[in-house]
């Protein structure tokens, strides 16, 4: 990146708000305005950890593999539907290879290889700290596969859909499926398709 900004921002102060779940902070601060003036600002912001995403695609075969859980965000929005989404989970020191196959197995309950990066994005800039390392990887959809379905002491109850990717594509467009992430795994790896 070569816009380097750090000149047009002073830190005043940060203040934890809360500290239980995920960490809010409260940040003040000056940002000097492209027009030249310095403008005072604060922001809260939730700090969950960055993350990583895999799409587990059988690329032979035309399959996905994909997760749905329920999500209190989400469900408190007014969706009252699980989540359709690619496996997912914080890096919790781990880097995001290793997180993306781990929570391929937890979640999914299958191994995944050649994970190749799609991008470290960021889902909700303006309110999270957060970045996610998205991957596609391949596996064997004949494959015999571990239970997955994620740690019930984390709350999780994760089932699993494998379908084809043009079918998880169409979920998209009716409204299915929603979640950022897997929307833009979905669509790399229908490039990626294309490509073959």
């Amino acid at each position: 990146m070569t816009d380097d900004i750090s000149g047009r921002v002073r830190l005043r102060g940060v203040t934890t708000l809360s500290d239980d779940y995920y960490i809010l902070r409260k940040a003040t601060f000056d940002f000097r305005r492209s027009d030249g003036p310095w403008q005072t600002q604060s922001r809260e912001s939730y700090d969950i950890g960055d993350a990583a995403a895999v799409l587990p695609y059988d690329a032979a075969r035309g399959l996905v593999l994909l997760i749905r859980q329920f999500r209190w965000p989400v469900f408190d929005w007014g969706l009252p539907e699980l989540l359709i989404e690619a496996p997912a989970g914080k890096l919790d020191g781990d880097d995001p290879v290793t997180c993306a196959r781990k929570e391929a197995m937890e979640e999914a309950g299958v191994a995944v290889s050649d994970p190749r990066l799609v991008n470290h994005c960021f889902m909700s800039g303006g309110a999270v700290k957060e970045r996610i390392s998205l991957f596609l990887a391949a596996y064997d959809s004949a494959a015999p596969r571990a239970k997955g379905g994620g740690h019930a002491h984390e709350g999780e109850d994760i089932e699993t859909l494998e379908m084809p990717l043009d079918a998880a594509l169409a979920m998209i467009a009716s409204g299915e499926i929603v979640d950022a992430k897997t929307i833009i795994l979905l669509q790399a790896a229908k490039l990626e398709a294309l490509k073959l």
